[in-house]
């Protein structure tokens, strides 16, 4: 199966999860990744604005700010094809939503590469060796690809996004964990450890 047809059986899958299942799901991976010691020890987390049909990251961010961590989520410029990290600080103000569903912070403070400690990251696909399958814009890799980066990347998902296999072209950055509503996986020695 190549990316496309992945991709399309991938979303389907996302879709078919309820309403309910997908908020019970959702707590259950943000208390995983809240008790991971690579959040807790994070004093920068970037996390991203969930699309209504993905993993819900609205908890794991309010247990950022509570724990006084600051917050980045991605600013994507569609026209460069290029996204950079920026602070927020509330859900509700400063968000715009893209034609695609995509949630956009209209403002906030750009963060430094290098200060980010954990990225947690979408994507429609992941395997057990740390490949993920995203969207097919290219933005994450990129963004991982960035020489100042060395944050822990994390990938969060449900369960039924695990797969096994993603297949991978040259571009393709892995992850170092994953975290689902059923399990965490650690890929690298050293960061996802």
């Amino acid at each position: 199966m190549d990316k496309a047809q992945l991709r399309s059986k991938l979303r389907n899958s996302l879709l078919a999860v309820g309403a309910e299942q997908r908020e019970r799901k959702s707590h259950l991976a943000c208390e995983r990744l809240i008790a991971t010691e690579q959040f807790q020890r994070a004093s920068t987390v970037m996390l991203f604005l969930s699309l209504p049909h993905e993993v819900d990251t609205s908890e794991a961010i309010l247990a950022a700010w509570q724990a006084d961590k600051v917050v980045a989520v991605p600013k994507v410029s569609f026209e460069q094809r290029h996204m950079i990290p920026v602070q927020i600080k509330s859900l509700d103000t400063d968000i715009s939503t893209h034609a695609s569903g995509l949630r956009n912070p209209t403002s906030g403070t750009p963060v430094p590469f290098g200060e980010i400690d954990l990225v947690v990251t979408p994507g429609l696909g992941f395997d057990r060796k740390g490949s993920r399958l995203g969207r097919g814009g290219g933005y994450y890799d990129r963004f991982f690809a960035h020489k100042r980066l060395k944050a822990c990347k994390c990938g969060f998902a449900f369960a039924e996004q695990l797969i096994d296999s993603v297949p991978v072209t040259d571009h393709d950055q892995p992850i170092d964990m994953l975290i689902t509503d059923a399990e965490i996986m650690h890929f690298a020695a050293g960061k996802g450890e």
